[in-house]
């Protein structure tokens, strides 16, 4: 089976499309090829999500902020992470909103949250790759 090339898309690419693309990589790279970004320039990733994913057994430390202009033009897999704005278009074959809420701004306790909201669904997701529903 050829890996499905899946982004994660948010406005900053700092936390939620960060921590995505973080667990899709350790968890499925056997069948994920995994991008993320952002729609706007960001500094980086924030230290609480490199934080809570290293809590889980997860390295950001190396991950950087990205435009989409920075990841390929094609995809298979869009997941945009419910940041309230619309992405420009990008040619996939399949796209979702996951709707989640940015914890930015508040207490590791969100961050935390978000991260094991963000790896159920990224397992979700490498099933119906698996399974060939994606």
């Amino acid at each position: 089976m050829a890996k499905k090339i899946v982004a994660f898309v948010c406005i900053h690419n700092s936390c939620r499309s960060q921590m995505a693309e973080g667990w899709a990589k350790l968890l499925g790279s056997d069948v994920l090829e995994v991008y993320s970004a952002g729609t706007e320039e960001y500094p980086g990733p924030k230290a609480m999500a490199i934080e809570v994913m290293e809590d889980a057994g997860v390295d950001m430390s190396l991950h950087t902020s990205k435009l989409l202009s920075d990841i390929p033009k094609e995809l298979d897999i869009l997941v945009t992470m419910g940041c309230g704005v619309e992405c420009p278009f990008v040619p996939t074959q399949h796209r979702e909103d996951w709707g989640l809420e940015d914890p930015s701004g508040g207490p590791k306790s969100g961050f935390e949250e978000t991260r094991d909201i963000i790896k159920e669904k990224v397992l979700e997701l490498i099933k119906r790759v698996k399974d060939g529903k994606l």
